[in-house]
Order: C-alpha cells, then sequence, then structure tokens
C-alpha cells in the first residue's frame, strides 16, 4: 500500500512527465516544419539506370554463349555467337556475283572498242564511196560531153552512167552501214553502263551478305550488367527475338515523382538527399538535373480524360531525375528499382 508520501512524489512526477513529453513532440514537430518550408520530401522514387535491349537481327541457331548473366560486360564485348555457316556461303555467292558482273563490264568494254573499230571502217568506207561517186560524175560529165561532140561512143557514156548510179547506191549502203555501225557503238556503250550498275547491284548484295554475317556475332551495346538471360546454346532464335538485356550500372539515377504542388520552389542543380530503403544508414548524394515534359499520367497507356464524365481533381506528380554522386563500393550495392526516399533543398 502506497504512502502518502508516494503519492505526493508521484503526482509530482506526471506533470513533468507530460510536460516532457508535450515539449520533445512540439519541438519535434516544429524541426519538422521548419524543416519543410526548405525541402520537399517524397518516397515515391526508385533508383533508375538506362537499359539496353539486345535483340537478334538474324535468326540462327545459338552457338556459344560467352558471358555468365548478372556478370559486368564492356561495350563491344563479345557475348553470343549465332550459327554462321549458311550466312558465310551467301557471302562466298555474293562474291561470285561481284566477281561475275566485273567480267561482264570487261566483256562489255571490249565489245565497245570492237564497235567503234567497226563504225571507223564504216566511215572510212562512206569516204571511199564519196570519192567514187565523185569520180563517176566527173567521168559522166566527160563522156557526156564527149557524146555531144561525137568524140565519144555511146558504149563509153552508157559505161559512166552505170559506174555513177552503182557508185551512188554504194554510197548509199555505205552510210547506212555507217549509222548501224554508230548504233552499235551507242548500244555497247550504254552495255558497259548497264553492266557497272550491275557490279553496283551485286556489291551492294555483297554488303548486305557481309553484314547480315556480321550479325551472327553479337557483341555488348553498352558496358553494363547482362542480365535476363532468354536463350541458351543450341535454341533457334528469331530476328527480332530478345536475347537478354544490359542495364548500364555505371550510369545510375534517381526517378522520382513530386506532386505538382511540391515543384514551385525546385529547380535544376539543387542539392538532394536520398536514402535508400535497403540501406537506411547511407545517405546519399545527388541534384536535380531534369524535369520530365510532361505529368507521369500522360505517359500511361491510357492517359485520363477529363473532357468526358463527372470531373475528380486529382493532384498529378511530375517526375524529375536526379544525378546521383556514388562512390565506387555504393555503385556495386545499388541496382535499378530500388525504392529510395529523396529530399530537395529548396534553399540553393
Amino acid at each position: 500500500m502506497e504512502t502518502p508520501e508516494k503519492k505526493k512524489k508521484k503526482s509530482k512526477l506526471i506533470p513533468v512527465i507530460l510536460v516532457l513529453v508535450i515539449g520533445a513532440a512540439a519541438a519535434f514537430g516544429i524541426s519538422r516544419y521548419v524543416y519543410s518550408l526548405h525541402h520537399e520530401v517524397t518516397d515515391d522514387a526508385q533508383v533508375d539506370s538506362d537499359m539496353s535491349p539486345v535483340i537478334a537481327r538474324v535468326s540462327g541457331y545459338v552457338r556459344d554463349i560467352l558471358f555468365i548473366e548478372n556478370t559486368y560486360v564492356h561495350k563491344g564485348d563479345t557475348l553470343v555467337i549465332l550459327d554462321d555457316r549458311d550466312f558465310k556461303i551467301k557471302e562466298e555467292q555474293a562474291e561470285a556475283a561481284v566477281a561475275n558482273a566485273e567480267s561482264a563490264v570487261l566483256v562489255a568494254r571490249a565489245n565497245v572498242s570492237t564497235a567503234r573499230a567497226n563504225f571507223e571502217t564504216a566511215t572510212s568506207n562512206v569516204t571511199n564511196a564519196q570519192v567514187r561517186v565523185w569520180k563517176a560524175d566527173k567521168d559522166f560529165e566527160r563522156y557526156k560531153n564527149l557524146l555531144e561532140q561525137n568524140v565519144g561512143t555511146q558504149q563509153q557514156f552508157d559505161a559512166s552512167k552505170a559506174e555513177k548510179e552503182s557508185a551512188a547506191a554504194q554510197l548509199q549502203v555505205a552510210l547506212k552501214q555507217q549509222q548501224a555501225a554508230g548504233d552499235q557503238v551507242t548500244a555497247a556503250d550504254q552495255q558497259v553502263q548497264v553492266a557497272g550498275s550491275m557490279v553496283k547491284q551485286r556489291k551492294a548484295d555483297l554488303d548486305f551478305a557481309s553484314l547480315q554475317l556480321s550479325y551472327t556475332t553479337i557483341t555488348a551495346p553498352i558496358s553494363g550488367m547482362a542480365s535476363q538471360k532468354n536463350i541458351m546454346t543450341g535454341q533457334f532464335v528469331n530476328a527480332g527475338a530478345p536475347l537478354f538485356a544490359i542495364v548500364a550500372s555505371d550510369d545510375l539515377y534517381v526517378t522520382a515523382n513530386f506532386k505538382e504542388t511540391q515543384l514551385s520552389d525546385m529547380k535544376v542543380g539543387q542539392p538532394v538527399k536520398i536514402t535508400a530503403d535497403a540501406f537506411p544508414d547511407s545517405v546519399l548524394n545527388g541534384h536535380i538535373s531534369i524535369f520530365s515534359a510532361a505529368t507521369g499520367a500522360k505517359f500511361s497507356l491510357l492517359p485520363p480524360d477529363n473532357a468526358t464524365g463527372n470531373f475528380v481533381k486529382v493532384v498529378q506528380r511530375i517526375p524529375v531525375k536526379i544525378e546521383l554522386d556514388l562512390s565506387p563500393e555504393m555503385k556495386l550495392k545499388l541496382r535499378s528499382g530500388m525504392s529510395v526516399k529523396v529530399a530537395v533543398s529548396t534553399n540553393s
């Protein structure tokens, strides 16, 4: 049974405890209020990084897998090799087609030389025919005058006339042969152009075949952690099939979704304190890098349309990218997708 003296002490202690509790609560509340005046805080945030999906560009059987899942790889490292025998055969076929096309160009050029030689011969024949016509005209006029003067004979006149007509006919034949030879030169020149364009086409086919062959060796597009492996050795993969993904672990950042009402005092460059849920005792430093161009709802598959139905105002959130200043040790610990809490100092 308590004595009156103990009851008196107890009655004095209770108000003291109440005052201390109320004082502590008030101090905590005031400190949080003062803190909130100069900071914007959200726990709707997570660690992010660029992820590069590696997709097969050609179909084939997986011959070799040269990486272990969830290990670090460097940009340019060979990670997967597909069976390339079919592609090598196609490349060899394309090389043979290029050689044939180049041979066709040589043949076409030889035909041009032959056609030009024939044209020169035809031109020479035209010149000879023109000389013959000129001589036949002169002889015809001479024997015509002699016949009119009763000095020449009718037989000589008839022979000169026949020679004149024959020379004229030969000239027409030579001119037509010259024209035909000129057409052959033009056709031969065009054939060279066609053969040249065929060489370009065959070389393009060879480049395409070589490119397809190169796609059988799959390299890392970026440096990071190779993860989400979807293939096994001997498996057939189709072009366009995702093989694995690479997470750029060297370039981690935080995406924080702040309420639109929190953005009035926030700006690029302000310092940020980050606490990861997985490592509550470690405070990370960073700064605001950029604000999203739209709210998260606008980027959703079915963005809300407030013009239809009843309108209920909902505070929207704006994704904010925060660059991190991480130690090498923390870079190895953090993983993309981890939840974090961020506090932005709006005084800066």
